[in-house]
């Protein structure tokens, strides 16, 4: 746990610096293009890696585990975009309009995959069907985001043209890469899983150059002329209530559910994420050209590292109850799945 606590921190100074960064040297002209170009071969990179870790076998273990997949898409994609909505009040007067954006943005987005995976592992849940639930948001929320977008949202100022058309764009360079790395996955799995721990700084480098870009867009737009001190505190305040309400919602929903400890520990760490590595560059396919993009990525951010905190603290917890009384461990410590 201390392992996973130091990276998740380093993580989080790292996303800080970038955008310390962003805000003294943007890159812009010759510099901001080549940037640009490079995140866009960065992100294929990147979904090509999830590709070849997705383990065939763990999918087809939790595949059969219909309940609990339903419960999570259905919070991922109806129970927070609902809540998303509560937020629209708040714009142009408690917040600016592109925050208020970019919260009902991080609700339309799907469940992340390592991190969900790892503290369903930690807390002995459900892994086989953790990474089933994962994978299965990550894949479709290259439809129902965009769609979710369009109805929520509408179509904002210098986003992709049509719904249609934005999720043309994310199947390109998201699902094209992750489906060719799924496929090769028989020639290169091994040598991914034997330098797992390296290629994970490729996920996190790249999450930090598309964060990069498009702070510096941002900020050559005069970003933080626009975010002052109390609205970030707001913002802050928002994202925590949003995360505290959903886990409260996952935990005791489950419970009324009927699901058994393992699976009520797999519906709270898949159902209440919101996946940085997705969004990020997914928002920068559907808001193309915006030069609010910066603003509308910040909630994410800070979404993203409440969610780690408040989520390796709950796993901790989880993980301290006593074992079944026959003393074999929980379905989440006997397999585990790849993170």
């Amino acid at each position: 746990m201390k392992t996973l606590r130091n990276l998740l921190d380093g993580f989080t100074l790292a996303l800080i610096g970038t955008v310390v960064l962003a805000s003294l040297w943007p890159c812009e002209g010759a510099a901001g293009v080549f940037f640009d170009r490079l995140t866009i071969v960065g992100i294929a990179v990147l979904f090509f890696l999830h590709g070849a870790r997705l383990s065939r076998e763990a999918i087809v273990a939790g595949l059969l585990h219909w309940r609990l997949h339903l419960v999570v898409l259905a919070t991922t994609f109806v129970v927070f975009p609902l809540i998303g909505l509560a937020f629209r009040p708040l714009s142009g007067g408690v917040l600016p309009a592109e925050l208020v954006f970019g919260l009902i943005y991080l609700c339309c987005l799907p469940s992340t995959v390592q991190s969900s995976i790892a503290f369903t592992a930690i807390a002995r849940g459900n892994v086989p069907a953790a990474v089933c639930s994962a994978s299965a948001s990550n894949l479709l929320g290259v439809f129902a985001t965009p769609l979710l977008v369009a109805l929520l949202l509408g179509t904002p100022g210098g986003s992709a043209g049509s719904p249609l058309e934005a999720i043309g764009d994310i199947v390109l360079q998201l699902l094209v890469p992750f489906v060719a790395g799924h496929l090769l996955r028989p020639w290169v799995g091994r040598f991914v899983e034997r330098h797992r721990r390296v290629l994970g700084y490729t996920d996190r480098g790249t999450v930090l150059l598309v964060v990069y870009v498009a702070f510096s867009e941002s900020v050559v737009e005069g970003l933080w002329h626009h975010v002052p001190p109390p609205a970030l505190a707001i913002l802050a305040a928002c994202v925590l209530a949003l995360l505290a309400l959903m886990l409260m919602l996952t935990t005791f929903g489950s419970r009324a559910l009927g699901f058994a400890k393992e699976d009520e520990i797999t519906i709270v760490f898949c159902g209440t994420k919101k996946s940085l590595a997705t969004g990020v560059p997914m928002a920068k396919i559907l808001f193309a050209g915006n030069p609010a993009l910066g603003m509308i990525v910040l909630p994410i951010m800070l979404f993203h590292q409440v969610q780690l905190m408040a989520c390796a603290w709950l796993a901790q917890r989880y993980a301290r109850r006593p074992l079944p009384d026959d003393g074999r461990a929980d379905a989440g410590r006997a397999t585990r799945g790849p993170a």
